[in-house]
């Protein structure tokens, strides 16, 4: 009799670690099944990516609602990451995101180390500078201290008007370090993406900037790793989204009292 409540008593206990086991195995697997996307970004270039320090720690804006809804209708969850705009192409490099929204152009440099996305906003580039400084046209910044974000391709475009007309260039890695420098005297002008220009004013009063309308449009495209098969997937989306209406209404919704 004990020998047969022994055996039974085995019997019982082994059918409960084989069902434990099962259990684990089906939330380890759910586990792996879960599909986390992680998005790099600089949140410091409103309306596209920002916070609003008065109101709450998340970045919001247009390229992360984009995100938000090709993810999810591609099944994804997503993270975001805040680094430095210089860092993104690097991030995409290093496996620390999956891709990049932050307002980037696909330029041919860019394109040597991550593949993009077809384009989804365009803008243009403003020269930013105090409503007293007396620049009000390209050559009045000859000889003047110029600010650019590092890494971007107002930077390019710096070193492009330096070789005609002389002015001595400083980068910075975020847009508010480059409004700073102008409001204290240490920066003349800055260039500056002018969708983003645009929302500064709105606040800091004592700036204006000017478009170079004789420049072509500045596409603002999504960033992968190279081959990475994320490329297509949202690119079909981006199409979609485009097609039915979704893309001009985030568009709208952010750039809207901006146009």
């Amino acid at each position: 009799m004990k020998k047969g409540l022994i055996l039974l008593l085995s019997m019982v206990l082994a059918a409960g670690l084989l069902a434990a086991c099962g259990s684990s195995e089906k939330t380890s697997k759910a586990a792996s099944d879960k599909k986390v996307l992680v998005m790099g970004t600089s949140a410091d270039y409103a309306p596209f990516e920002y916070i609003e320090t008065e109101k709450s720690d998340e970045i919001i804006g247009f390229d992360v609602d984009l995100a938000k809804a090709i993810t999810s209708k591609l099944g994804y969850k997503m993270e975001v990451k805040d680094m430095d705009f210089n860092g993104l192409v690097q991030a995409l490099k290093s496996g620390q995101a999956d891709f990049v929204l932050a307002g980037m152009t696909p330029t041919e440099k860019r394109k040597k180390n991550v593949d993009f996305s077809d384009i989804y906003y365009t803008a243009q580039f403003m020269i930013v500078s105090k409503k007293d400084s007396g620049i009000s046209k390209l050559e009045d910044l000859k000889g003047k201290t110029v600010g650019v974000q590092l890494g971007s391709i107002q930077a390019d475009k710096a070193k492009e008007i330096n070789e005609e007309l002389p002015i001595k260039i400083e980068d910075r890695n975020r847009i508010q370090d480059l409004i700073q420098e102008i409001k204290s005297g240490r920066f003349d002008a800055a260039i500056i993406e002018d969708t983003v220009a645009k929302g500064y004013f709105t606040k800091e009063t004592e700036l204006e900037g000017f478009t170079l309308n004789d420049d072509p449009e500045a596409g603002s495209a999504i960033a992968f790793p190279k081959d990475s098969d994320l490329t297509e997937k949202f690119n079909q989306e981006l199409k979609k989204m485009k097609e039915n209406g979704e893309l001009d209404e985030l568009i709208i919704k952010w750039f809207g009292d901006q146009q």
